[in-house]
């Protein structure tokens, strides 16, 4: 069997930045140090300068540090979830669009099938076989898909498709089905 995505593979995978949040809290415990450190020699009166400069200057780079990881952090994280969601409305919105021209080109549901597949970049043995039919009428499908769609082949189709994409919205006003 051909081993292709499902859209369950497809999604995008949350990955977390779990090397960044540990970075962040390490740095956090530095800091924490230095300052635990600082505060004990001032009690102390250890007050020379060659000693609390470079401890000083540690703290005041890790707390720096610490806070534009935190801000880079929280944007990287909102730009994540902006991009997640722009990926659902745009494969929902070609879904919609697909589903849209095979009313309008009255595709029978093979029909259907062979051009989802075709769409996705499939070749006409793998649509065979993930369809359990001969690629002869795999063909014929195509042919049909083709001439309903008034295109000459493949490359055409896609391209009816994103246009259709790229002309309209992705988010906002509702475009009915062409």
């Amino acid at each position: 069997m051909v081993d292709l995505p499902s859209p369950n593979r497809l999604k995008v995978q949350r990955d977390r930045p779990f090397g960044l949040i540990a970075l962040i809290l390490f740095q956090c415990f530095c800091t924490a140090f230095f300052v635990y450190d600082v505060t004990r020699d001032l009690d102390e009166g250890l007050t020379s300068l060659f000693h609390m400069l470079p401890e000083l200057a540690a703290t005041v780079g890790l707390v720096i540090g610490v806070v534009f990881e935190g801000r880079s952090l929280v944007a990287l994280l909102r730009r994540q979830a902006r991009m997640e969601k722009g990926l659902g409305v745009a494969s929902g919105a070609l879904n919609d669009v697909m589903e849209g021209y095979f009313r309008q080109w009255a595709l029978t549901p093979a029909e259907q099938d062979v051009a989802t597949f075709t769409i996705k970049g499939c070749s006409i043995a793998d649509i065979a076989q993930l369809r359990g039919s001969a690629e002869g009428t795999v063909k014929t499908h195509l042919n049909a898909i083709y001439r309903k769609a008034g295109v000459q082949g493949r490359s055409q189709l896609v391209s009816i498709l994103i246009e259709d994409l790229m002309g309209a919205p992705l988010i906002g006003k509702e475009k009915p089905a062409p």
